[in-house]
């Protein structure tokens, strides 16, 4: 099971990326790096594959409605370059908030938009003349659409890689499906390893009964908080407000994935009420409400028969990578985290 980390993206960037060197040493594998609507997020992919020798480096995610296709392969080639191999693409669909609001751009079909951005990333990176006949994406540009002067056109470069890896993150039904079949990677979030499969196991069956044997197995990517200790159980309540902003205010009533999510975990009366007192304005009586139950499940926090027993229920439920976050006080309390949780996965 490989450990990653995910990099604080609101603030103190250089100094999180100048500690990843001793993370490297006490045996992280993949580090991702987030783009929400901070700094963009591959200017510091690159700069860590400069500070970095061994790290996989992962975005976590590139919204697919910010870049076109061939600007998200050209990127993921050139990031691939620079890191000697060790880049994965990150690819997301993000929330109409986001998208409409910060990038301009209508947040339509993201299922469609998804298979298709994956399918010219590929093209692209197989240095084909890009040539694409989809519901979404022409390419070339058709004559009535431009000036006619649009030809196929493949990648100056050689890439490292001709297939780069993709995971996509997607909490979605027909998002999860569409993961299961076409990408290496699939990155929820909130992962319950009791309830997965019950939420999740009909969309991922559906997906990989599609899937190439070239992909390999899906690498399941989950997220947890990490703390290991007898006086840790406290930390459980930083999750919180995480957990309320998601359920009840990534998003409109009906229009929030990640209340659908809990919802569909069980927990549809107090989904219904973190989101109106979020959307009310009443976030710390929203934050009360995540039960208690959700933090604990999807943690890693607890005494050491405690997480052992939680990795272990994760990689009965199929994860194969832990994207863990840990909660020490120190820098050199955090590494000893990523030692130890490296040492009880295996």
């Amino acid at each position: 099971m490989r450990i990653g980390m995910a990099l604080n993206y609101s603030g103190g960037f250089k100094e999180t990326v100048a500690e990843l060197a001793d993370y490297e040493r006490a045996g992280l594998d993949i580090v991702f790096v987030a783009e929400a609507y901070s700094f963009d997020a591959v200017s510091q992919m690159g700069y860590i594959a400069a500070r970095t020798e061994r790290l996989e480096i992962a975005s976590g995610i590139l919204p697919i409605y910010s870049r076109t296709p061939t600007l998200l392969a050209m990127t993921a080639a050139g990031m691939d370059y620079v890191s000697d191999g060790r880049f994965t693409l990150g690819l997301g669909a993000s929330g109409p908030q986001v998208v409409e609001g910060f990038h301009g751009v209508p947040y339509t079909a993201p299922l469609g938009r998804t298979r298709e951005v994956i399918e010219i990333c590929r093209q692209v990176w197989r240095r084909e003349r890009v040539q694409y006949q989809g519901r979404h994406y022409t390419l070339p540009l058709p004559p009535d659409q431009g000036t006619g002067l649009g030809k196929p056109l493949k990648l100056i470069n050689h890439p490292v890689r001709p297939r780069i890896p993709i995971v996509v993150a997607a909490i979605g039904p027909k998002n999860v499906e569409l993961a299961a079949e076409l990408a290496e990677g699939w990155e929820p979030i909130f992962y319950m390893p009791e309830r997965a499969g019950a939420v999740w196991g009909e969309a991922l069956a559906a997906g990989k009964a599609r899937r190439d044997p070239e992909l390999g197995e899906l690498d399941v990517i989950a997220q947890a908080s990490l703390a290991i200790g007898d006086d840790v159980a406290g930390l459980l309540e930083f999750g919180r407000p995480m957990a309320a902003l998601y359920i009840g205010g990534m998003g409109a009533k009906g229009k929030n994935f990640y209340n659908d999510l809990a919802r569909r975990y069980g927990y549809e009366k107090e989904a219904e009420q973190i989101q109106e007192l979020y959307l009310d304005g009443k976030k710390d009586e929203a934050a009360a409400l995540v039960p208690d139950e959700l933090l604990r499940n999807i943690s890693l926090i607890g005494d050491e028969g405690f997480v052992r027993d939680r990795v272990q229920a994760m990689r009965e439920s199929g994860v194969t990578t832990l994207n863990v976050a840990p909660l020490g006080r120190t820098h050199e309390e955090r590494v000893r985290l990523i030692e130890r949780i490296k040492e009880i996965a295996g």
